[in-house]
C-alpha cells in the first residue's frame, strides 16, 4: 500500500527501516507502547522484517528525507459479532520525537482517515490515548474526532517503582464516515 501527501509518503515497511524504527523505538514516549521498546539494532531488523510483513503496519516516511519518522497501524474490527464486515477501525500511530509540532502526524492520519473510510469502507474510527497524552488528544480534536469517554484506571502498561502495576485513565475519540465527509 501508498499513500501520499505533500511531504510524507505513508508505506509498508521495509527492512532497511530498521534504523529509523529504532531510532523511535529506543525510547517510546508513551506507555502504550513500551512492550514495543526496542533494545538494540537486532531488535530493530527483527521488528523491520515483522512490520513489512503485515500489511496494517505502514511507515511514515518524510518525502524530502526518505527518512522513517514514525508509523501508523490499524486494528479492525466489526461492529455486529455476527458479521464479519470489518466496519470500525481502531488505529494507533506515534512519531520521532525529533519530527514531532510540524505537523506531520496531522497530515498522515488525515490521510490514512481518508483512505479507511473512502477506500476500505469503514463506518467508524476510534483511538484510545492516555490523559497526559495532550498531543493526541489535540490531534483528534484537529480531526474532528469527539471525546466519547474516559476510563479511569483502565489498563497498566508498565509498573510504578515498587512493582505495582500504573494504571492509566484513557480517553476515548471516536469519529464516524458521515462526520468526516462533512468535517473534511
Amino acid at each position: 500500500m501508498r499513500i501520499e501527501t505533500e511531504r510524507l509518503i505513508l508505506r509498508n515497511f521495509k527492512e532497511s527501516d530498521a534504523k529509523d524504527l529504532y531510532e523511535y523505538l529506543e525510547k517510546p514516549e508513551v506507555n502504550c507502547f513500551a512492550c514495543m521498546k526496542l533494545a538494540d539494532m537486532d531488535a530493530a531488523l527483527k521488528a523491520a522484517r515483522e512490520r513489512a510483513e503485515d500489511e496494517m503496519y505502514l511507515a511514515i516516511e518524510e518525502k524530502a528525507s526518505g527518512k522513517v519518522i514514525g508509523e501508523i497501524f490499524v486494528h479492525m474490527e466489526s461492529a455486529n459479532s455476527d458479521s464479519k464486515t470489518l466496519d470500525t477501525a481502531s488505529p494507533c500511530w506515534m512519531l520521532n520525537k525529533a519530527y514531532q509540532n510540524k505537523g506531520y502526524m496531522h497530515e498522515a492520519v488525515s490521510a490514512y482517515y481518508d483512505y479507511l473510510f473512502n477506500e476500505m469502507e469503514v463506518r467508524r474510527i476510534y483511538i484510545f490515548t492516555e490523559d497526559y497524552n495532550i498531543a493526541c488528544q489535540n490531534l483528534c480534536r484537529k480531526l474532528g474526532m469527539r471525546h466519547e469517554g474516559t476510563f479511569i484506571e483502565f489498563v497498566s502498561f508498565v509498573d510504578n517503582p515498587d512493582g505495582t502495576p500504573k494504571y492509566e485513565n484513557t480517553m476515548q475519540f471516536a469519529i464516524l464516515k458521515r462526520e468526516w465527509n462533512d468535517f473534511d
